[in-house]
């Protein structure tokens, strides 16, 4: 487990902090968005809204670095102070020095490049601050703005699992993209 505490993320126009109970309404309601559900995994089918509070109120007094947990950051708007998405730290159970990280936006705040701001972002935290040797990222293959923004990222594709999961009545495929932390510290094209 890591002893570092998180602290706020900035960058030029997102907050990247730990969630707040104002924030189970907008959380609820872009999550449960069909568009924001067409990628989503089995667990967020069917979510409930007493589901939304108890995991705000989970991810409330969580911290990175928990083996094998999923640690969740809201991203706000820094000139509204609205929730416009989450965006999160898997540490894996396998290797602790190793981290998934996922995302998701509110639609109507998709392609104005908040995803890319704040996955940079995450990524800096990531190497520099928890310091971790490789961050992974899984996207289903028909997830085509994940993918353009993995790779505008820098991570680059490391595999294509063909119908590997079964995912909503069939076998889906993935592709898995990674970056190690020595590809980080050299300049992203």
């Amino acid at each position: 487990m890591s002893d570092i505490k998180f602290t706020n993320l900035e960058t030029e126009r997102l907050i990247l902090r730990k969630f707040k109970e104002a924030d189970v309404d907008t959380f609820f309601n872009y999550r449960t968005n069909p568009q924001v559900m067409l990628y989503q995994d089995e667990g967020w089918v069917n979510y409930k809204y007493e589901q939304a509070v108890e995991f705000v109120k989970k991810q409330m007094n969580f911290e990175p670095g928990i083996c094998g947990t999923w640690f969740q950051i809201a991203i706000e708007l820094k000139n509204t102070g609205n929730l416009i998405g989450d965006i999160a730290i898997h540490t894996l159970p396998e290797d602790i020095n190793q981290v998934e990280v996922g995302f998701s936006l509110n639609p109507i705040y998709q392609n104005k490049g908040f995803g890319i701001e704040a996955v940079i972002c995450l990524l800096g935290y990531i190497f520099n601050v928890l310091n971790m040797h490789r961050v992974v990222a899984i996207t289903d293959v028909r997830n085509k703005p994940s993918i353009k923004l993995l790779e505008k990222a820098g991570m680059r594709k490391e595999g294509h699992f063909i119908k590997n999961i079964w995912y909503k009545g069939e076998y889906a495929d993935e592709y898995l993209f990674a970056l190690l932390n020595e590809e980080w510290q050299t300049p992203l094209p």
